[in-house]
């Protein structure tokens, strides 16, 4: 059994000295190849936005997606890179890739990129609960990253503004139980989503009927209690992805959520009513305090001014904005807030990048086991 262990160990020490050296050969080379897979879907295009924006120090960028959309030219900041067709052999040369192309072409894709050494930072739902992939948001769990085995996932949008918010709190209160309701954008199930909404409004205002594709009802002057399939504790899937990834990425299975997620006709922006309750009584007052100096929150709370968070400000913005911020006086030690961010840009493009920047600043960009998610 010990030389067993001895041999594991070796074998594990071998692998991180190679991932070492690629990262030193990274460095000294001066060359950082990053490759955006899905780069023409809207969480794609807003990947390679948010890289050029933010100076992000690649040499080199691809624009991976599949064959029906290779030959097409996608926007990268001033300039337009020419999309090639994403295939197992793709990621060879490619230190950093990220992924935004469905949950299936993961799962298909990314053990072969990990397996020609490049790091994947993946936007779908299919290795967020794997023991093998931490769940990051850089303002709540870096160092989650130091553990990666090359394949980091990126939370659910929903899941990743709520703890954002929750994480100061839970540290100065530690909270015990969350009640969440999401209002969530048409842009949460794509282009399509955005099309479908535009499309019945249009209709409706000429007097036809509209047609109902990407939705099991009208979505344009309504709301859906439904997103994502119901499963068997009926749930649906995407309340139970917040309740799962929430105790994931804040590292403590005792924190209790219950969710109910609802489509609505906005186009961009989620927003959510949050009710917690907390082990340490919070003020209201208390919790502005501490939600004004923590990473990625903006405080926007004044009621009396009609100020309060909102998609349409939310949109095209970094930060999750947090306000109507207020004492549950039903209960003992209770909070109700409302937090609102752009879903595609923090809620998963802009946190994606910023695990990657990251990853470059604890010099991670290192794969320790290449063929640890190959079949």
């Amino acid at each position: 059994m010990q030389r067993k262990r001895d041999i594991a160990l070796c074998a594990y020490q071998t692998a991180l000295t190679r991932g070492r050296i690629r990262l030193q050969e990274i460095v000294m080379s001066n060359s950082l190849v990053v490759a955006v897979a899905g780069a023409t879907g809207a969480v794609g295009r807003e990947m390679l936005n948010v890289l050029a924006e933010r100076n992000f120090p690649a040499t080199s960028v691809v624009a991976l997606a599949s064959s029906r959309s290779a030959g097409n030219k996608v926007p990268y900041g001033d300039d337009e890179l020419v999309v090639q067709e994403m295939t197992r052999e793709s990621f060879r040369g490619v230190d950093l890739a990220l992924f935004s192309a469905g949950g299936a072409t993961s799962l298909e894709y990314a053990p072969h990129a990990v397996a020609s050494g490049c790091v994947v930072v993946d936007n779908s739902s299919a290795w967020r609960m794997d023991e093998r992939c931490p769940l990051v948001v850089p303002e709540v769990n870096p160092h989650a990253l130091e553990e990666h085995n090359g394949i980091i996932a990126n939370p659910n949008c929903s899941t990743i503004q709520m703890v954002v918010a929750l994480k100061p709190l839970h540290a100065a209160a530690v909270i015990r139980r969350v009640v969440v309701s999401t209002y969530q954008a048409v842009s949460g199930t794509g282009q399509k989503g955005v099309a479908e909404l535009e499309s019945q409004v249009r209709h409706l205002f000429n007097g036809r009927e509209p047609e109902i594709k990407a939705y099991p009802h009208r979505i344009a002057f309504n709301c859906l209690p439904h997103i994502d399939v119901f499963l068997d504790n009926e749930y649906t899937k995407e309340e139970m992805k917040m309740v799962l990834e929430t105790a994931k990425i804040m590292e403590d299975p005792d924190i209790r959520v219950t969710a109910t997620c609802v489509r609505v006709p906005v186009f961009y922006g989620h927003s959510e009513s949050i009710n917690i309750e907390t082990v340490k009584k919070l003020t209201a007052r208390e919790a502005r305090a501490v939600l004004a100096t923590a990473p990625g929150v903006q405080v926007y709370d004044n009621p009396a001014q009609n100020m309060y968070p909102m998609p349409v400000d939310a949109a095209g913005e970094d930060a999750v904005f947090v306000g109507r911020i207020r004492e549950d006086e039903t209960v003992p030690n209770g909070l109700n807030l409302w937090v609102v961010a752009d879903n595609v840009r923090k809620g998963a493009a802009l946190n994606a990048v910023q695990i990657a920047e990251e990853l470059m600043e604890r010099d991670l960009i290192a794969v320790r086991a290449p063929n640890l998610f190959l079949k």
